[in-house]
């Protein structure tokens, strides 16, 4: 096994930039989620001990026309878990909540597609460069065991309910209140 990238070393966010994790969260809840919904998705998975919704901002990637994220924790973050004990969940981006099914990409021919994918995206490419990850098709699938990635799939089941633009009001005492301190500062 390779040595580990920066990336792999990065501890499990806690305090302060847990919550700056979960800014995506808040801007959807203001209802600006269209401006950050083709990069970040918010996920809401039933928690597997509570029962009840958890939700998660987190990277996405749209390969072969499905939400896919690589999980920077691998498999111990409580999203995951909370996948693994019930793969139903509600994804929501740019484009609106959707139901699907998650499950983790684990044949070597999915993951050679998404390994040349990425290659093939410029973007894509750059990050894994800068993370760290520069390795062959044939090393990628080696150690494929470091790479967790998380496939949504359309379903008609049941899942948790989305996340709802809830703060949306607060644009309604904000913009009354901007336009007089501008009114204030011009005379």
């Amino acid at each position: 096994m390779s040595q580990k990238t920066w990336v792999e070393t990065m501890p499990y966010p806690k305090g302060l930039l847990k919550w700056l994790f979960k800014t995506p969260i808040l801007l959807y809840r203001l209802g600006l989620g269209f401006l950050i919904g083709r990069l970040f998705m918010v996920m809401t998975t039933t928690g597997r001990k509570s029962g009840m919704p958890r939700r998660t901002a987190i990277e996405f990637h749209g390969f072969e026309g499905k939400p896919t994220v690589l999980s920077g924790w691998g498999t111990k973050t409580d999203w995951y878990r909370n996948l693994v004990a019930n793969p139903f969940a509600t994804v929501q981006t740019w484009r609106g909540a959707q139901s699907v099914r998650a499950r983790r990409m684990d044949s070597d021919e999915e993951r050679a597609r998404a390994f040349r994918w990425a290659q093939a995206n410029p973007t894509m490419r750059n990050m894994m460069k800068l993370a760290g990850f520069q390795m062959t098709l044939e090393q990628f699938l080696a150690e494929k065991e470091r790479f967790t990635f998380v496939v949504f799939e359309p379903t008609n089941e049941k899942t948790p309910p989305p996340l709802k633009a809830d703060l949306i009001w607060v644009w309604a005492v904000l913009l009354p209140i901007c336009l007089l301190l501008v009114w204030i500062l011009r005379n």
